[in-house]
């Protein structure tokens, strides 16, 4: 599975736990989505991401921990084309933009020199 599109509001909630948790029982899921879900709705969402290739299980004992199948940087960059695909036309440039004008988005003088520099080097290797 290469990208987390399709999923519904629920899938995306527990997607999100297990990136952030890494791997985790039900019930670390149920806590981190405190309380959005219940025990049985998050197993059942686990077990329909599972048989969409978004989760795999391990066992623990008489536990199962579930972790993701798609590493977060690549669920990310996939996730953020296609919002940029959809929203902006495939325009990085309005993307940013956009995210600069938000009313709440003050950056410190010190992102706004890694974002330069991670500009240049973009630039310098052709991208």
């Amino acid at each position: 599975m290469e990208t987390i599109q399709g999923l519904s509001k629920r899938e995306r909630q527990v997607m999100d736990a297990l990136f952030q948790l890494e791997r985790a029982t039900v019930s670390e899921v149920v806590e981190a989505l405190g309380e959005q879900a219940s025990y049985s709705a998050v197993r059942a969402t686990l077990r329909v991401l599972e048989e969409k290739g978004h989760a795999r299980h391990e066992a623990d004992g008489p536990r199962y921990l579930y972790l993701p199948t798609v590493p977060q940087e690549k669920a990310k960059k996939a996730a953020l084309s296609h919002l940029v695909g959809t929203f902006f036309n495939g325009s990085a440039e309005a993307a940013v933009m956009a995210l600069l004008q938000m009313a709440d988005t003050r950056l410190p003088q010190e992102e706004i020199e890694r974002l330069s520099a991670s500009i240049r080097a973009a630039n310098e290797e052709g991208r």
